[in-house]
């Protein structure tokens, strides 16, 4: 399933690499886009939305309603 989360916080590499790497641990064959310039993180990934939501927040970034 194909998911877009608007992301607050992200600013370089790094956030990109925390944001995936905080999805990819709780699904690991999850793929992961992130556009630090739209300030969107785009997951194909069977988990529930909410799930990925919480990774992200655990993370240190802020999940957009």
């Amino acid at each position: 399933m194909n998911q877009v989360f608007e992301v607050k916080g992200m600013s370089c590499g790094h956030c990109a690499r925390a944001v995936t790497g905080a999805i990819q641990e709780i699904d690991p064959s999850a793929k992961v886009e992130v556009d630090l310039a739209a300030g969107s993180v785009e997951v194909q990934s069977a988990r529930p939305r909410v799930e990925l939501a919480e990774a992200i927040r655990e993370a240190g970034y802020e999940v957009a309603a």
